[in-house]
């Protein structure tokens, strides 16, 4: 996992040409007026899903991963706590869906690293990092953010 605002990213992340496509759209559309949904910007392989919802009390804590992508997941507005996990230490409890790229776990909350993020802030998760997104961060309010699925 790599946490960074999105000007400081390049600095930290090994840039693949699908990352580069990732972040570019990020810097050069103007994700503000994003409606919610989904956005291609290279078929299948690099998508974007443009979201909004209020976020959760951290006892709504339940963690993710996905197999065949990374994913940026980048802050528009608002502000969120993304509970981070490496695969190895979650217990799952809804298998892998192959079609859906995504499985389930839980993992005791000590073994859980809270990241916090604010509008212009992003992190960049891969498949052996589990995830619980939309954290209340403090106490619950509304974000807007955009998950770049890119193919890992």
């Amino acid at each position: 996992m790599i946490a960074s605002d999105l000007k400081h990213v390049e600095d930290q992340l090994a840039m693949t040409p699908c990352l580069q496509k990732a972040l570019s759209f990020l810097r050069w559309t103007n994700v503000s007026e994003l409606a919610e949904g989904k956005v291609e910007i290279e078929g299948e392989r690099i998508y974007a899903l443009v979201q909004c919802y209020d976020t959760l009390a951290a006892d709504k804590l339940k963690l993710e991963f996905h197999r065949k992508f990374i994913d940026v997941q980048y802050i528009v507005s608002g502000e969120e706590v993304i509970g981070w996990a490496s695969v190895e230490r979650v217990a799952i409890t809804e298998a892998y869906d192959e079609e859906k790229d995504i499985a389930f776990g839980t993992a005791p909350l000590g073994e859980v690293t809270p990241l916090h993020l604010s509008a212009g802030q992003l992190a960049v998760l891969y498949p052996e990092d589990a995830h619980a997104p939309r954290l209340a961060a403090g106490k619950p309010s509304q974000v807007k953010k955009i998950v770049v699925k890119v193919a890992a």
